[in-house]
């Protein structure tokens, strides 16, 4: 079997999460993952018009337990079940083996099913010294957030970008968030206002990070042929592609351009088609200066020259590429991933409302880490 033999021989035909602003503004003990991901769950099975005995595969992220989580959706005997971790990266990664698994027959529908409780157990995302490791731990880098900061430094040293970039990138991505009403932020900011927000690991700002929130997701995948069937029209699968990049450190000189050529090389190859008949991208920004490092990656634009190549409303809702319309995870909410394919797919069927991408047939999602992943899908 080749790669290219899996194209378009699957598809999302539900998603559903739970709201991420009003409602979960404040800390609630008796919110957990497992909560979380089960109303997802179940929001995503009435836009797919599926019922719970049609699922047949459980894969859980960021839940500890997917024998906890069969439990709580009432599934008895599931052909496929995985738990992985709670990383972002690994919202790609599921996506990745449901789609091989029922292409395979391993499993006919699959949810993949995320829940985060990160705000209601008071979760940092760095800073803490309860894990020592030897190579970043001593140095002061306990977060993934001083790692992109140095690499951003680094890309600001050596091609001449500029934070005023970065902040075209925050305010675009803030002014998708104005026209979502699920987006945790709405208020839209300025230049100055961007410049003039505070460090927090120096050269990156405030709105250069991502949110911590609550909130659950859930996609379901199953077969092109058994697709046709489910409720909404079915958004495809045309490629997915991975390759890691595993250092001792987060933070590496070539910002992950390696492992994101051997993905692009494969992605866009078993797709058949190219940076430019991408319609749309949902790019990963834990940090903002990371979807700098995509565009170069992916060759949407020459490496160092992200900073330039977003100007001029090229990335907003009537430019060449719309990027992050549901505001990302530095404005929509930090669902490590999740959400940025619910965008997608919603996109895909139109359902977007006044953020709404014009003609979006091709939407690319991005992710660029220690486990790069890439998927390209159309409606």
């Amino acid at each position: 079997m080749k790669l290219e033999d899996l194209k378009d021989k699957t598809a999302i035909v539900g998603v559903g999460n739970t709201p991420f602003s009003a409602l979960y503004k404040t800390r609630n003990p008796m919110r957990n993952s497992y909560t979380l991901g089960l109303e997802a769950f179940k929001n995503a099975l009435d836009d797919s018009g599926l019922n719970k005995d049609d699922i047949d595969g459980i894969i859980v992220s960021r839940i500890p337990s997917y024998t906890d989580m069969c439990v709580m959706t009432g599934i008895d005997n599931p052909r496929l079940t995985n738990v992985l971790e709670g990383s972002g990266r690994m919202s790609g990664i599921a996506i990745q083996y449901a789609a091989m698994a029922v292409y395979t027959g391993m499993a006919n529908v699959v949810a993949c099913i995320y829940g985060n409780d990160g705000q209601s157990v008071g979760a940092s995302y760095g800073g803490e010294f309860g894990f020592i490791d030897n190579y970043n731990t001593p140095f002061g880098m306990t977060s993934p957030g001083a790692s992109v900061a140095l690499m951003w430094q680094r890309h600001m040293h050596e091609y001449g970008t500029t934070s005023e970039d970065l902040g075209t990138l925050a305010i675009s991505q803030r002014e998708f968030a104005s026209k979502n009403p699920n987006a945790v932020m709405h208020a839209p900011i300025s230049m100055e206002q961007y410049l003039n927000s505070r460090y927090i690991c120096s050269p990156l700002r405030l709105f250069d990070y991502c949110l911590i929130n609550d909130g659950g997701v859930c996609i379901i995948v199953t077969t092109a042929e058994r697709a046709k069937d489910c409720k909404k029209p079915p958004v495809y699968i045309m490629g997915t592609a991975q390759a890691g990049s595993h250092n001792p450190y987060y933070h590496v000189e070539d910002y992950n351009w390696k492992a994101m050529q051997i993905v692009a090389d494969q992605v866009y190859q078993m797709a058949g088609v190219g940076t430019c008949d991408i319609d749309c991208a949902q790019i990963y920004d834990n940090f903002l200066p990371v979807v700098m490092f995509s565009l170069e990656g992916y060759g949407f634009c020459p490496k160092g020259e992200s900073g330039q190549w977003i100007r001029n409303g090229r990335i907003g809702q009537d430019g060449d590429l719309p990027i992050n319309t549901s505001g990302g995870h530095c404005s929509e909410s930090y669902m490590q991933g999740w959400g940025l394919h619910v965008e997608a797919v919603r996109q895909l069927r139109g359902e977007c409302g006044e953020r709404q991408i014009k003609d979006a047939e091709i939407i690319q999602y991005i992710c660029s880490s220690p486990v790069c992943s890439s998927h390209i899908l159309r409606r």
